[in-house]
């Protein structure tokens, strides 16, 4: 019997599975619908949030009401529930209910408990990794620029979400490259005694050492604070301003100096490949469905910057409209993220004033969804759209299937480098040998073909050595 809340219990028809083999315990509708109805007797009319448990009391489903009494009443009308939410009943065998004070504290509480019990039968976010975030420490006289991933406890000032770790790493190195501020660690910084060579190729200011002092590094701070929250233009001007009057009083060594950031800050605005000036911060997602697949694409754009795209394939979403699928991604992206002031969506959404109220009260200022009909906006967004189809139809590829089928199927296993007499394989031909098996099982034999062997697809060089790349 599997455990309760394992994560192989995460689908319906596993679910479905287990309680067929427990007797009187199996999956039975009117049973389902009797038990909650002995519920709905005691319920208040008042907002809140009730789960479906099943004979073992895992949990089923997480949903939140306006009114607690009418809502769970829907699911005793059995004749008139889909199919989904049939086989959620039959397998109902109780519920708890928590109260609240208003719709939208209703509707956070149901993210927060679909994160925590992630059961079968509501829409899931399947991925669950981390955003990076750029973090600008504030607990040393020569504050740190670092990469962050989780909880948020450190002193100092986050910028983030970045969509990828690519994402963060480029944006990281131009802050380099531009502000000359330090990467090291406390203790490294502490036990330098000359400085490293991040200060030689013109990525640091050795502060370490007193190349700088505390005063013009807090201006090198201040710049970039300046350019992570979009206002690049200021600092543009001030670092012209600087290089001008460098050349004026003949230094003409620190202005080559300030000419390199300058050349470096107008490299990173002309390499956007999406453009959003005028939009400030805010989070773009586009949905596409096709075949039963489902992907939502999300552009992130922070101070009028992209700071990258992701795009993501909810899981349970069969027989689940589509605007619900995206509600219910939005509310869960957003408990492990800080919202943006703008969220644009493709699609309108019948509860998008109480998901704007709710994600308000989450970052404790407003928060506006909308859906652009022109202008900027508008070409934003149907770029959007282009690479949630484009995604979508990526992964519905007959290589993409194939690939995805030998990940589930075949068993991790290590390549030994030993040397043997006669040939030796390289890494590349075993792959390539493993990638063409997969693409010859997921589209069947061709007319006098056979299946592909390693020793048949191999075609490594005699006396060249395996290698493996870290």
């Amino acid at each position: 019997m599997a455990r309760p809340n394992a994560p192989d219990r995460f689908n319906e028809e596993k679910a479905t599975y287990v309680m067929r083999g427990e007797g009187a315990d199996k999956p039975d509708l009117e049973r389902g619908a009797e038990a909650i109805r002995n519920v709905v007797k005691k319920l208040p009319v008042r907002p809140g949030v009730y789960r479906m448990l099943d004979a073992r009391g895992d949990v089923l489903y997480v949903g939140k009401a306006r009114a607690l009494r009418n809502r769970v009443t829907n699911y005793t009308q059995v004749a008139r529930l889909p199919q989904r939410l049939q086989r959620m009943v039959a397998q109902t065998r109780g519920m708890e209910i928590v109260t609240t004070t208003s719709e939208a504290e209703a509707l956070l509480l149901e993210a927060q408990l679909i994160k925590r019990y992630r059961p079968p039968y509501n829409v899931l976010l399947r991925d669950d990794k981390s955003f990076p975030f750029i973090l600008l420490r504030a607990d040393h006289d020569f504050p740190r620029v670092q990469k962050h991933r989780g909880a948020r406890r450190a002193k100092g000032r986050y910028y983030g979400p970045f969509a990828s770790a690519g994402s963060v790493n480029q944006t990281l190195n131009a802050l380099q490259k531009t502000f000359l501020l330090r990467s090291c660690t406390d203790s490294f910084f502490a036990n330098r005694s000359r400085p490293c060579l991040l200060y030689q190729i013109k990525r640091c200011s050795a502060p370490c050492v007193g190349r700088i002092s505390k005063e013009d590094y807090a201006q090198l701070v201040g710049d970039a604070q300046d350019f992570l929250e979009g206002r690049s233009t200021a600092v543009q001007k001030r670092l012209g301003a600087a290089m001008t009057a460098a050349a004026e009083a003949m230094d003409y060594e620190q202005a080559a100096v300030i000419r390199d950031r300058l050349k470096s800050l107008t490299f990173i605005q002309g390499s956007q490949s999406v453009h959003a000036d005028g939009l400030g911060d805010a989070d773009v997602f586009a949905l596409a469905a096709k075949g039963g697949q489902l992907c939502i694409a999300g552009f992130f754009i922070r101070g009028g910057q992209n700071w990258g795209h992701r795009s993501f394939f909810p899981a349970h979403i069969a027989g689940v409209p589509e605007e619900e699928v995206l509600e219910s991604f939005l509310m869960q992206f957003y408990e492990g993220v800080p919202p943006p002031r703008t969220i644009l969506v493709d699609r309108e959404m019948a509860e998008r004033a109480l998901l704007a109220e709710a994600l308000g009260e989450l970052a404790e200022r407003k928060v506006e969804i909308s859906v652009p009909q022109r202008g900027n906006r508008r070409r934003l967004l149907e770029q959007a759209v282009r690479n949630a189809g484009e995604e979508l139809d990526r992964a519905a590829s007959p290589r993409a299937a194939a690939r995805r089928s030998w990940d589930a199927n075949s068993p991790t296993c290590s390549i030994s480098t030993t040397r043997h007499s006669g040939s030796r394989f390289t890494i590349t031909a075993i792959s390539r040998a493993l990638m063409r098996s997969a693409r010859w099982s997921s589209r069947g034999p061709r007319a006098g073909s056979r299946a592909p062997t390693a020793s048949s697809t191999s075609s490594a060089p005699r006396r060249s050595r395996a290698t493996i790349s870290r």
